[in-house]
């Protein structure tokens, strides 16, 4: 068993996501946050005042030569997450980044180059997969339970509001539904299917006034027949709820991506229920998985290595390519 060694780890991005994140990580056993950077160093002091964090610094590049910091969370915008990943592991921290990991597939790609070139741990922050109630699915679907897997449903929406200077309506920022909502049904179809991706796409999407896309519903076609259907909106209150149908049975996950249960239906069995409530809503999760890679010395974590994130990447990128949409920052 790896040493339960004290992880030490600062924070980029004194904002709402990483709010969540310094919350939750006094649940993940051995955590310690000494550290937080921002681009304002006003706002990155307010944020270590608020969680007694020790250091406050005014830039990215302060944070990574900081030498008590072993792995930095990133929760800053979309299109500045390459930037910040590769000025930390340039100061020879490892990462644990926001999704998305970038906003193209290039980007990522970057990253994972000099992460491995540097020998240092990288992993995108999808806390879903870490969840008690989705690895009990992940074992049901190890064991066959369900046979084999033909079609997945996923789908993740929320009404945002009308608020066009506002992060999710605002292509500068990286906004937009498929990136900040989408990203979760699209993954969770790449875990459920071993990391496999789409042989085949189509899509529908809806673009709004601001440039972005308010809302998609997308077709996944594998090798086999096996498909996926997903959906998301930033304009739609959606029930979030995922269901896995194979040639024995189906799983059902409501409300997945904070999913607390899950029910397996085996054909003639009665189902199985797997309940656990999430103290306090289980973003901790991933930076336990994350701290036992660091304890093991591992460069990535099994459950969702870097390679899987590139092709998720890639997968994302050919989503919105008939789509006509581009990010400012890609030029």
């Amino acid at each position: 068993m790896a040493e339960q060694r004290i992880v030490k780890w600062g924070i980029m991005g004194p904002g709402g996501i990483s709010d969540n994140f310094a919350t939750e990580l006094p649940h993940a056993p051995g955590a310690e946050l000494v550290a937080v950077a921002g681009r304002s160093l006003d706002k990155a002091q307010a944020f270590a005042g608020k969680f007694g964090i020790p250091r406050a610094y005014g830039s990215c590049e302060e944070l990574a030569a900081d030498p008590d910091v072993e792995i930095v969370y990133i929760g800053t915008l979309h299109p500045i997450h390459k930037e910040n990943a590769l000025t930390l592991l340039r100061g020879g921290k490892s990462v644990l980044c926001e999704k998305p990991f970038t906003i193209n597939a290039a980007e990522a790609r970057e990253i994972a180059d000099l992460a491995r070139e540097k020998g240092l741990f990288v992993m995108e922050a999808m806390w879903t997969r870490y969840l008690p109630a989705i690895v009990k699915v992940r074992e049901w679907l190890d064991s066959g339970a369900i046979g084999e897997v033909r079609i997945v449903k996923a789908e993740f929406g929320f009404d945002a509001g009308w608020h066009p200077e506002g992060r999710l309506l605002n292509k500068e920022k990286g906004g937009g539904t498929l990136l900040d909502a989408g990203i979760y049904p699209v993954s969770f179809a790449s875990m459920i299917y071993g990391g496999e991706q789409p042989s085949k796409i189509a899509s529908s999407v809806v673009i709004g006034e601001t440039g972005v896309d308010e809302q998609f519903s997308l077709l996944f076609e594998y090798d086999g027949g096996r498909t996926a259907s997903l959906h998301g909106s930033i304009r739609l209150f959606m029930t979030n709820e995922a269901v896995i149908y194979g040639t024995k049975g189906r799983i059902e996950v409501p409300g997945f991506l904070f999913a607390k249960a899950a029910t397996l239906y085996v054909n003639g069995e009665e189902p199985v229920a797997f309940k656990q409530e999430l103290e306090p809503s289980g973003h901790f999760y991933q930076a336990i998985e994350a701290m036992e890679c660091l304890r093991a010395g591992r460069k990535e974590s099994e459950v969702l290595t870097v390679d899987e994130t590139v092709r998720i990447m890639e997968t994302l990128d050919r989503v919105r390519e008939p789509w006509g949409l581009r990010y400012p920052s890609e030029g």
